[in-house]
C-alpha cells in the first residue's frame, strides 16, 4: 500500500515536536486558533509518549481489530513496538468472560513491555439489548425499553453500573455506548434494534447522562455516539454499508439531536463517537467524521466538549468515496477526531492507517501542534483509567 511504503522510514526517527509540518490542515483557520487555545501543547504531553518517533506517536490514535478469539502475534509485536493505541472487540473474538478477559491481559502484559506506559484502550460495543458483544453480559436491557419504563434515569443508571461490571470482569475499560440518536420514526434504522432510547430528546438526555454517570463511576469510559444524531436515518441508511445524507433543518439539529449530546458534555462523558453521515444543514461535502466545520466548529467552539473523539468504522460503506484506510484515517484526523477506529478485522488495516498518520505528519500534511494535541487528549483518558 502507498501510505505503507511513503512512511517506511518513519519508525526510526524520533518525533521533533517543534519542527514537524507546518502546512494548515482542512480545518479553518479559526476553528485551529479556538481548539489549539483549548488543547494542551507538545510541552505539556506526557512523558510516556513525548519522545515517540512518528509512528509510535501515530499508533496512540489507532483502535486495531482482529478476527477469531486468539491475538495475533503480529498485533502483540505492534503493542510491544509502543504502535497501538487500543484494541476493539467484537462477538466473533468473544467466546465467554474469562477468555476475553485472558485476551486483554495478554495484550496489557505486551503493553508492559512497551515504551508507552499507559493502558491500552481495550473496547467493545455493549449498548444493551440486541447489541451486546459480550453476550451473556449486562445490560440486558434495550436502551428502548430503558426509554419506555416507569424511571428511565434509574433504569438506565443500572444499566451503566451492570456494563461497567460486565467490562471490567473481562479485562475492558472502553464501552462504545450509549447511543444518543433520538429516533425519528418507529422501526427506522436506530429504532429497529431498539438502540433508541426514546424520539423524545429530553428522555434521550436524562437516560444517557445517567447511563454515562453510573458506568463511568464503575470505571469504564463511556462513548456518546452517533453525533450530531443519526436518528433520522431511515430503515436502509445504515452508515455501515452506504453512503447516507440527512436533510433535517438546522433548527431540528439544534432543538432535537443536539440536546442528548449537550447533556452527556455536562456530565462529562469521556468519549463521543462522530457518525459518518452527512449534514447538508451543518456540511454538505463531507461526512461528520471527516468535517471540520461539525467536529471543531460544532462539537468543540459550539459545544465545549473538550474530551476525546473517536470515528466510527473507517472501513464503513458510507466512506468509499475517500480512498483506503490511510487516506481516511488522515482525512478524519485533519477534519479533528482524535482516535480512528480500524475495525475491520483485519490488522493490517491499522498498519495501514498508523503509518499514513505518521506520513502525513512528517510531511507537515498534519500539524504537530493539533498531532500532540490528540495525543495529549487520549493521554489523559488512558491515565484516567489506568
Amino acid at each position: 500500500m502507498l501510505a505503507t511504503a511513503a512512511c517506511a522510514s518513519a519508525k526510526t526517527a524520533p518525533h521533533p515536536a517543534t519542527s514537524a509540518g507546518t502546512s494548515a490542515e482542512s480545518s479553518s483557520a479559526a476553528a485551529q486558533s479556538s481548539s489549539a487555545s483549548a488543547q494542551s501543547s507538545s510541552a505539556s504531553a506526557p512523558a510516556s509518549t513525548a519522545a515517540l518517533s512518528p509512528v509510535q506517536l501515530a499508533g496512540q490514535r489507532v483502535i486495531y481489530s482482529f478476527s477469531g478469539t486468539t491475538v495475533p502475534s503480529s498485533l502483540l509485536t505492534l503493542v510491544r513496538e509502543g504502535e497501538v493505541g487500543g484494541v476493539i472487540f467484537f462477538a466473533d473474538n468473544i467466546t465467554s468472560v474469562s477468555q476475553l478477559d485472558a485476551d486483554a491481559k495478554e495484550l496489557d502484559a505486551a503493553q508492559q513491555e512497551s515504551p508507552v506506559h499507559l493502558p491500552l484502550l481495550l473496547m467493545t460495543d455493549q449498548e444493551g439489548g440486541e447489541v451486546r458483544r459480550i453476550a451473556d453480559g449486562n445490560p440486558t436491557q434495550s436502551e428502548f425499553s430503558i426509554g419506555e419504563s416507569a424511571n428511565p434515569a434509574a433504569a438506565a443508571a443500572a444499566a451503566g453500573t451492570g456494563a461497567a461490571q460486565t467490562l471490567s470482569d473481562a479485562g475492558l475499560n472502553v464501552n462504545l455506548a450509549p447511543v444518543l440518536d433520538v429516533y425519528a420514526v418507529p422501526g427506522d434504522f436506530i429504532d429497529s434494534a431498539q438502540r433508541s432510547y426514546s424520539n423524545d430528546p429530553q428522555i434521550v438526555s436524562t437516560a444517557g447522562a445517567a447511563f454515562i454517570t453510573a458506568q463511568q463511576q464503575g470505571g469504564v469510559a463511556a462513548t456518546a455516539k452517533h453525533f450530531p444524531g443519526l436518528g433520522t436515518a431511515s430503515t436502509n441508511e445504515d452508515t455501515d454499508n452506504v453512503p447516507v445524507t440527512l436533510n433535517q433543518p438546522l433548527s431540528q439539529l439544534r432543538s432535537v439531536d443536539e440536546l442528548p449530546y449537550r447533556a452527556a458534555i455536562s456530565v462529562g462523558v469521556d468519549l463521543i463517537m462522530v457518525s459518518w453521515a452527512v449534514y447538508p444543514a451543518l456540511d454538505g461535502n463531507r461526512p461528520a467524521g471527516l468535517s471540520s466545520t461539525i467536529v471543531q466548529g460544532e462539537l468543540r467552539q459550539r459545544l465545549g466538549y473538550t474530551g476525546v473523539t473517536i470515528t466510527d468504522a473507517l472501513e464503513a460503506g458510507a466512506l468509499k468515496a475517500y480512498g483506503g484506510a490511510g487516506q481516511r484515517a488522515v482525512d478524519a484526523a485533519s477534519a479533528g477526531m482524535d482516535l480512528l477506529l480500524c475495525s475491520s478485522g483485519s490488522v493490517s488495516q491499522g498498519e495501514e492507517a498508523t503509518k499514513a498518520l505518521a506520513a502525513a505528519l512528517q510531511g507537515g500534511q498534519l500539524t504537530a501542534s493539533s498531532f500532540d494535541a490528540a495525543v495529549s487528549r487520549v493521554d489523559a483518558l488512558r491515565s484516567k483509567l489506568a
